[in-house]
């Protein structure tokens, strides 16, 4: 479960309107046969890209590999799995998905192939796709939930805070040395990271002083995604328009000196410094911070004294990736 808790933290902040979602197969004997998640919504959820990996590892069929769309490998898989599936064993940070929407149902999927047993960690809230464990079980799958299920409601809670009001985050990157100016710092991995997030976030906050000073364009351009909507908080209205935010086709930009306007929205990225985070305290409900392995710059992130709890830290490329509450 851990492992699927991994690979699934590498997806947070790009599955939106999707919960990121991991899941891992494991074979008769232990071994591992795969470790997938799901990576961006209407593609294949993360057990069915488990189970492509897992028949491949099994049957060195090459065929599966070439399949895209979750219809045809589900298909695929019910028409050529004979049988293998029967002693492995599936381990998903969230109840398979009973409904059959854009992808058919993981929990038919599951069940149609003979898995032995599944290990569940958060159960599905969600009205039209939950009870994919009665599916499992109705088939005779031996089923155990509340794995790890304290990290497994934690990878979920942005997905369930969508659901009810809105999921908040607030984005930053620094050196080791806690600066957070002079030029560019994370890598190009980290930065393509947080483009893949503005693509998926419905609206980006960022404060008046950053964007006269370095003139952003807060775009999707790395992933040749779309450019969320903007806030702007600043108490004084008047900013140059030549700055190319305010150039971005279809976007809608807002100025406010108050947080009133993220009510309108389901997924909000804040991006900024010591003085955006400390605005923002009260309704952010996660951070990210992209750490680089460097010195240099001039101004520090400085705030009052707070503890943290990590929820995932990763090395992707150069950089350290920290999720925290």
């Amino acid at each position: 479960m851990q492992l699927a808790l991994s690979e699934a933290w590498k997806y947070q902040g790009l599955t939106f309107p999707n919960p990121a979602v991991g899941c891992c197969v494991v074979g008769e004997f232990g071994e591992i046969l795969a470790v997938q998640a799901h990576k961006k919504a209407g593609t294949p959820h993360a057990e069915v890209n488990a189970l492509q990996e897992a028949y491949y590892k099994m049957t060195h069929d090459e065929m599966i590999l070439h399949l895209e769309s979750s219809s045809e490998i589900h298909t695929y898989l019910l028409k050529h799995h004979k049988n293998i599936f029967q002693k492995t064993t599936l381990y998903t940070t969230l109840e398979p998905c009973a409904h059959v929407g854009k992808t058919p149902s993981c929990a038919s999927l599951i069940a149609q192939l003979g898995i032995h047993k599944v290990y569940v960690g958060s159960r599905d809230t969600h009205q039209v796709a939950q009870n994919g464990n009665g599916i499992l079980e109705n088939a005779g799958v031996l089923v155990e939930n509340e794995i790890l299920q304290a990290s497994c409601d934690a990878l979920v809670l942005p997905f369930e805070k969508t659901l009810q009001e809105r999921f908040v985050f607030f984005k930053w990157a620094q050196r080791l040395n806690a600066t957070t100016d002079d030029g560019i710092i994370s890598s190009q991995y980290s930065r393509k990271n947080v483009h893949a997030m503005r693509n998926v976030c419905d609206l980006l906050v960022i404060g008046g002083e950053t964007v006269r000073t370095d003139r952003p364009t807060l775009d999707a351009r790395l992933v040749q995604g779309k450019a969320p909507d903007v806030l702007i908080f600043s108490r004084q209205k008047e900013f140059d328009k030549t700055i190319p935010l305010f150039r971005v086709p279809k976007r809608k930009v807002f100025i406010a000196d108050d947080f009133s306007k993220l009510q309108e929205y389901k997924n909000i990225m804040i991006e900024g410094g010591a003085k955006m985070y400390a605005l923002t305290s009260e309704i952010v409900d996660y951070y990210l911070v992209y750490i680089a392995p460097s010195f240099g710059g001039k101004s520090a992130f400085e705030a009052e004294k707070r503890n943290f709890e990590i929820l995932n830290v990763a090395k992707e490329d150069k950089d350290i990736i920290m999720w925290m509450k």
